[in-house]
């Protein structure tokens, strides 16, 4: 069964930065587009960034523009967010998904199991 596995998330300082990462345990994986979602106590999950499965076309959330960078290594099956200039506002578990570019959550075949990013102001 495919799985994909989240890390690095932690807490930070506002105006830290982190970089998670998503590691899929099939090879197949790596033809898959990838998404990140956030979710927030008490709110939706919502899109922040998506990236295709050749790493040319890159989506992005207007509250990660300029702050968040999506990108992957296909030979390491693994997806990566950077994300910078972090507020508190961004503090979220973040989920990597696997199988769509939208922003529905809903489009997304794989989900792994989430990785907590806190950031104190």
């Amino acid at each position: 069964q495919e799985q994909l596995v989240e890390s690095g998330g932690g807490l930070v300082q506002a105006g830290g930065s982190l970089r998670l990462s998503c590691a899929a345990s099939e090879r197949t994986f790596s033809t898959y587009a990838k998404g990140w979602f956030r979710q927030a106590p008490g709110k939706e999950r919502e899109f922040v960034a998506s990236i295709s499965w050749s790493g040319g076309s890159k989506y992005y959330a207007d509250s990660a523009k300029g702050r968040f960078t999506i990108s992957r290594d296909n030979a390491k099956n693994t997806v990566y967010l950077q994300m910078n200039s972090l507020k508190p506002e961004d503090t979220a578990v973040y989920y990597c998904a696997a199988g769509s570019t939208t922003r529905s959550p809903t489009s997304y075949d794989y989900w792994g199991q989430g990785t907590q990013v806190t950031v104190s102001s």
